[in-house]
């Protein structure tokens, strides 16, 4: 057996960079040479493979097998990182300018839709929810949903179970979601009630891809996805997003990024990294 690399080389490092730029819009600059190598030793220790040589040859097979693992290169290249409540003035705001008019919308029979773009474990949309649900409690029985996507079905599945650890909940909001959450067998854990799992839906969806619904949204949250993009593609993302906002919807993205006013005229200045659309 050959023995395993311990060096990715520029060939192989320029391969899976473009790849991964090709698959999901990841930039790899030389200086994230390292970064790539660490986290794909890994995949080859998983896959027994004894070079990164061969590890290429299996990204690039044009079967369910190389699709597989194109899936897996962009969740090894990628951080989830996330927390309840993240960037919390995203929710001040939320509440006092959008939440009102979701409410009378609702109360009209209007749909109301949310989106987590790049939902991570899902902490973000159950956030979304269970603060919707605290300070409205009739969009439980309205139509109104969450739609919780990202491109790693490795963590949607924490998502989809809604459980989580106890210390994951910031001190300040334990109390914030104790009508919300029930116990599981494993007392360290806690789970969301089905009323609040019941409202969010968890979808695979690669946003550089179509996105296979019509409908609008009232509001999106993409935050701290598209600092792993290029200038061009953040910026066709987020002209992408202003046309599945309804009129006067609203676009959060994350603390270092920012949407060009000057380019994309569809969206004015809301607030801290918060967008509306102007028509």
């Amino acid at each position: 057996m050959r023995t395993q690399r311990s060096e990715l080389s520029e060939a192989d490092f320029q391969a899976v960079s473009k790849l991964a730029y090709d698959e999901a819009g990841l930039v790899l600059p030389t200086s994230k040479k390292a970064f790539v190598c660490s986290r794909l030793q890994k995949r080859l220790r998983q896959l027994k493979l004894g070079t990164f040589e061969d590890y290429c040859a299996l990204l690039r097979q044009n079967d369910p097998d190389g699709e597989a693992e194109r899936i897996n290169l962009i969740s090894a290249l990628t951080t989830n990182v996330t927390q309840f409540f993240r960037e919390a003035h995203h929710f001040e705001l939320f509440g006092k300018e959008i939440l009102p008019g979701m409410v009378e919308a609702a109360r009209k029979g209007d749909p109301v839709r949310i989106w987590s773009a790049g939902c991570s474990a899902g902490q973000e949309p159950f956030t979304i929810a269970a603060y919707c649900l605290k300070h409205a409690p009739q969009l439980a029985t309205a139509d109104f949903r969450v739609l919780a996507s990202d491109i790693d079905p490795n963590v949607l599945h924490h998502g989809l179970a809604g459980i989580y650890p106890e210390n994951s909940l910031p001190d300040e909001r334990a109390d914030y979601f104790s009508d919300l959450i029930e116990a599981t067998e494993n007392p360290k854990d806690f789970r969301f009630k089905e009323n609040v799992r019941k409202l969010i839906a968890f979808r695979k969806l690669n946003l550089l891809r179509d996105w296979p619904f019509s409908g609008r949204f009232d509001a999106i949250f993409c935050r701290n996805v598209a600092i792993y993009f290029d200038l061009p593609t953040q910026q066709g993302l987020f002209e992408k997003f202003g046309k599945q906002l309804k009129p006067k919807g609203w676009l959060f993205v994350g603390h270092s990024e920012r949407v060009n006013l000057d380019t994309n005229k569809a969206f004015r200045s809301a607030g801290l990294t918060s967008y509306q659309r102007n028509e």
